[in-house]
């Protein structure tokens, strides 16, 4: 099996800054793109794309957070982070990592953890 685990969540100020750590474990034997995605509380939305980042290094990010999030990973490590600068209200949400991996002897797969809370609020 392979397990996603995020961190670095908390209640932020707006305007301030916050960092995300996600960390992909068990049973892998490659691993290709990592992404972020957040989800705003209430009935209606969707979990939209935040960052995305491959392999070799390529990212691509939201409209809403360019210039002010930046996405990073380690493959030696199977880690990533997300940089968030400039923090405002509308990006409180619950944060995600995806982790696109093999499994060894297996196939293919998107693996998604639990998710991480960040209130952004005064």
């Amino acid at each position: 099996q392979v397990h996603v685990v995020e961190s670095g969540g908390g209640l932020v100020q707006p305007g301030k800054s916050l960092r995300l750590s996600c960390a992909a474990s068990g049973s892998i034997e490659a691993m290709s793109a990592m992404e972020w995605y957040r989800q705003a509380p209430g009935p209606g939305n969707l979990r939209e794309l935040v960052a995305g980042i491959t392999r070799g290094g390529s990212t691509n990010y939201g409209a809403s957070v360019k210039g002010r999030f930046t996405i990073s990973r380690d493959n030696a490590k199977n880690t990533m982070m997300l940089q968030m600068n400039s923090l405002q209200p509308e990006g409180t949400a619950v944060y995600y990592c995806m982790a696109e991996a093999k499994e060894i002897e297996g196939p293919w797969g998107d693996y998604w953890g639990q998710g991480t809370q960040v209130p952004v609020s005064s």
